[in-house]
């Protein structure tokens, strides 16, 4: 008999909402303090540039317009967990050659309007208003807690990429991104041999095999969510933060260098 899936996790909307606001408003601030020099900065491969990564950081909330601008698909196409799968998270494409750099003072503005728009379009539309996305067609909802993952992993990548600078973590928004990419690993992966700990945010039970169903379980593997975070969008190598210290596992079934990245 196949491994039972649990529910699929709720979020509260309101909760979601005001946490992908407050991290979008962590790099609002990060943002306006660089100066003209960090945005010149190397970000990445492909020739990106800081300047690149701000530029784009709008687009996170932004995009809520183009999703909202067309008749809503007659039905629902996806699952929140299906979204990571497709999702880039890799806002600016390696590709897509060199960019102006934007003046703070229009950067601002820029990403000033995004926020209004995205708070204009959430007051307008339910929450169960389907939209369509990359998975494929998702209530307005969900896809607002894909937005709370998009921006953690975006300020990662702007303080990796700017020596000094830590962009802060909004606590709500990290625990949707860790709950979103726990549940996506239990999904693809169900069973109940091992389990995937991320205090405080999430436990997950996942593997096919021997099920525990008291005490200690033999195979875990435990992290912190920034780590657990980066390893599931790729951001760092499965090997590298177990060699580091970073994961403990505990258990021949508890590699899970096989399974990850999650993302697209």
């Amino acid at each position: 008999m196949p491994p039972s899936r649990k529910p699929p996790r709720r979020y509260d909307p309101e909760r979601t909402r005001a946490a992908v606001l407050a991290q979008y408003g962590h790099l609002r601030s990060a943002a306006g303090s660089l100066s003209p020099r960090h945005l010149t900065l190397p970000a990445g491969a492909g020739g990106r540039t800081v300047g690149d990564l701000v530029a784009d950081l709008g687009s996170s909330l932004a995009g809520v317009d183009a999703l909202l601008a067309g008749p809503e698909p007659a039905r629902r196409g996806a699952r929140l967990l299906d979204w990571p799968g497709v999702a880039a998270l890799d806002p600016v494409a390696s590709d897509a050659g060199p960019r102006a750099v934007v003046p703070p003072g229009d950067l601002d503005a820029r990403l000033a309007e995004a926020e209004r728009l995205f708070v204009t379009r959430l007051d307008e539309h339910p929450g169960d208003r389907l939209v369509p996305t990359p998975a494929g067609a998702l209530p307005l909802a969900d896809w607002v807690v894909t937005r709370a993952l998009d921006l953690v992993t975006r300020a990662d990548d702007l303080s990796a990429a700017v020596p000094g600078l830590e962009v802060p973590r909004d606590r709500r928004a990290v625990a949707a991104a860790t709950r979103l990419l726990a549940d996506t690993l239990a999904d693809r992966a169900p069973g109940g041999t091992t389990e995937v700990r991320v205090p405080p945010h999430a436990v997950v039970q996942c593997v096919e095999g021997p099920r525990h169903t008291r005490g200690t379980p033999p195979h875990v593997v435990e992290t912190d969510p920034l780590t657990w975070i980066r390893v599931a969008t790729g951001r760092m190598a499965w090997a590298d933060a177990v060699a580091e210290g970073l994961v403990t596992v505990r258990g021949d079934r508890a590699d899970l260098g096989g399974l990850l990245p999650l993302t697209g």
